[in-house]
């Protein structure tokens, strides 16, 4: 598994369970079109599902070079041999992430729009920092805002930036001007009648 960090599109799965068929064809079409990274993101509670799924996802993701990440869950990312775990203010420290998911684990934080955050977890560890909600989302439209001119300010901690949240290809090449390194997206991919030239679309950003 590449454990590597890759800029671009990193794709965040969209909660389908418990079709894991259906996981594994759209993420393959994501990645088909492009996307860098995934993250398996699910909030079903079963974990022998999440288990399964993750590993078929493990496994298309390797096909294609790209980092698996999964969310929240340092212990189902080091059981499926996934690159790593994003964690957010609720799930622990980076310190505790890596001590079950290994050394060469790929973490990301959720700064949200703290800059603070960011500077802490730069300083524990984190491989990379992730900032929304951008624009405004339909996933989670009670999330806090999070300016260009915060990602702007993160470039200081020398990380790799994520940036989330109502990102479009219409407004993506802004905030990789603002210092993103990725796009993190579910709705604007996930929920394209054609998948991956959704994805296809958002990767030919980093080629503009």
């Amino acid at each position: 598994m590449n454990r590597r960090f890759k800029p671009g599109l990193y794709v965040l799965t969209p909660q389908v369970y418990p079709d894991t068929q259906r996981l594994v064809a759209e993420t393959r079409a994501a990645l088909a079109g492009g996307a860098a990274m995934v993250q398996f993101r699910d909030k079903s509670g079963d974990a022998d599902w999440r288990l399964a799924a993750a590993t078929a996802l493990r496994a298309e993701c390797e096909a294609y070079d790209a980092p698996l990440i999964i969310n929240d869950d340092a212990r189902l990312a080091a059981s499926c041999g996934a690159a790593g775990v994003h964690l957010g203010k609720e799930d622990g420290s980076v310190g505790s992430a890596r001590a079950l998911a290994g050394d060469a684990a790929l973490i990301g934080v959720s700064c949200y729009n703290n800059i603070d955050l960011a500077r802490q977890a730069a300083a524990d560890g984190a491989d990379y920092l992730a900032f929304g909600s951008v624009f405004s989302s339909a996933t989670k439209p009670a999330a806090v805002h999070c300016p260009l001119d915060v990602i702007r300010a993160a470039t200081r901690f020398d990380r790799p930036l994520v940036a989330i949240g109502g990102i479009t290809p219409d407004n993506g090449r802004a905030v990789i001007e603002a210092g993103a390194a990725s796009l993190a997206v579910i709705g604007a991919v996930f929920g394209a009648a054609d998948i991956q030239l959704a994805a296809r679309t958002f990767s030919g950003l980093w080629a503009e």
